[in-house]
C-alpha cells in the first residue's frame, strides 16, 4: 500500500538567516509512504499530526536536518513502512522562485 500526504501547509520555525529564527514561515510537506499491509494499517491522520509536531516544537536549522528526523520518527512509529519519500518545501523564502528538499528512505520488511 502506499500513503500520499500532499500539500500539508503550516507555519514553523525553520532556517539558518536570522529572520527565520524569530517569524514562523510556510513550509509544505509532501510525503509519500510505502508499507506492508497485512492486517494493519499506517493511520495517516497520525502521520500529519506527528509531522506537524515534530516541526513545530523541534525549529530546525536545516531542511536536512528536519527529513532526517521526520524519517526516523515516523520509522520508528510505524514499523511496516518499506519506503519513504519526503520533500519540505519553503515556498516563500526567496522571491523569485520556490525552493525545496527531498530524499528517499528504503528499508526491508
Amino acid at each position: 500500500m502506499t500513503i500520499y500526504v500532499e500539500n500539508l501547509k503550516f507555519q514553523c520555525i525553520i532556517g539558518i538567516l536570522d529572520f527565520e529564527r524569530v517569524t514562523p514561515q510556510d513550509v509544505i510537506i509532501n510525503l509519500k509512504i510505502k508499507y506492508n499491509y497485512k492486517k494493519s494499517f499506517i493511520d495517516y491522520s497520525k502521520v500529519v499530526k506527528k509531522i506537524r509536531k515534530i516541526m513545530i516544537i523541534s525549529e530546525f536549522l536545516l531542511i536536512e536536518d528536519a527529513i532526517k528526523e521526520l524519517n526516523l520518527k515516523l520509522v520508528k512509529e510505524f514499523s511496516s513502512i518499506k519506503k519513504i519519500d519526503i520533500k519540505i518545501t519553503k515556498p516563500s523564502i526567496i522571491s523569485e522562485c520556490v525552493v525545496s528538499v527531498g530524499n528517499s528512505y528504503k528499508y526491508k520488511s
